[in-house]
């Protein structure tokens, strides 16, 4: 018997997801991730965002931050350069492109 609250959810779009190569996985997994940053970034504007590189050899490591104060809610994300230019190229963030 289960304790109470320790149920999982199951989510019916991820749910084929058990089957597929751990590779094609980690490429969904990445992508819901980038679309979960640009609606935050996008719907909480520049303001609250800062991307500061912490790492340059040797891969180019950047550390993505994101505040909402009034929320008290702050997201870390660590991204390398490929991932970063892959989230920045979308239309909503193309004015953050320059940092």
């Amino acid at each position: 018997m289960r304790s109470r609250g320790s149920y999982k959810i199951a989510n019916r779009q991820r749910a084929f997801e058990e089957v597929l190569h751990p590779a094609l996985r980690g490429e969904l997994r990445i992508q819901r991730i980038l679309d979960s940053l640009r609606s935050e970034i996008a719907d909480g504007g520049a303001q609250s965002l800062r991307i500061r590189r912490i790492l340059s050899g040797p891969r180019e490591i950047f550390r993505l931050e994101i505040e909402l104060p009034e929320l008290g809610y702050q997201r870390t994300t660590l991204l390398d350069r490929d991932t970063l230019d892959e989230l920045l190229a979308a239309d909503e963030l193309e004015h953050l492109r320059d940092f």
